[in-house]
């Protein structure tokens, strides 16, 4: 390994502070955040990991062309109820449906997680966590509402905050669920020689 791919930047394409503080309890520190601005809309009939997939490498493509040389991770959350994906609550109705159709169901959490390196190899992971709702009352999703933590949360709540009360099983990788999988993410990342 030679000493410029040592030193290259890890550079992370996302605004979510889950996703940077995941990062950092395990000695990940990113050099620069740089959010990828695209469009996120759902295509017409699109699966869930399919639009997982898609979106992570839209990240990527956006954000490499600012950063040559770079390692750049890019990420991005699927709740996706069946073959149905739940938006990123932006209001409170959204995040009122969304809560409504999770209450008493399984769904699951698709985390996709892409990564190039300063050569340009790109690698990829998809990870899946199943998770349990109990069954909520309008009290409990009124109360719920009442806070802000839902908002711009895929499937309108957040796991490692007050929604963990309506939470009796998950299946998989916890990390997934609140905005990165861990190690998938270090695993990428070791693959392609990143030097923390």
């Amino acid at each position: 390994m030679t000493a410029s791919t040592r030193k290259a930047q890890l550079v992370l394409a996302s605004a979510s502070p889950r996703r940077l503080d995941l990062l950092r309890q395990v000695g990940i520190v990113p050099d620069q955040v740089d959010p990828a601005e695209i469009d996120e809309a759902v295509l017409p009939r699109e699966l869930p990991p399919v639009y997982a997939r898609r979106v992570a490498w839209a990240k990527l493509d956006a954000v490499c062309q600012r950063h040559s040389g770079a390692y750049v991770l890019a990420a991005d959350t699927v709740v996706a109820l069946g073959r149905r994906i739940l938006p990123k609550a932006e209001t409170e109705d959204q995040a009122r449906r969304c809560l409504e159709m999770l209450s008493g169901s399984r769904h699951k959490v698709l985390g996709a997680v892409v990564l190039q390196g300063p050569d340009g190899t790109r690698v990829q992971r998809l990870a899946e966590t199943a998770v349990r709702f109990k069954r909520l009352s309008d009290s409990e999703i009124a109360s719920y509402l009442a806070g802000d933590e839902w908002r711009g949360k895929a499937g309108g709540y957040a796991i490692q905050g007050r929604a963990a009360a309506f939470i009796p099983w998950i299946n998989g990788s916890y990390p997934n669920v609140v905005g990165l999988p861990i190690l998938e993410t270090l695993l990428l990342l070791k693959g392609l020689g990143y030097q923390p």
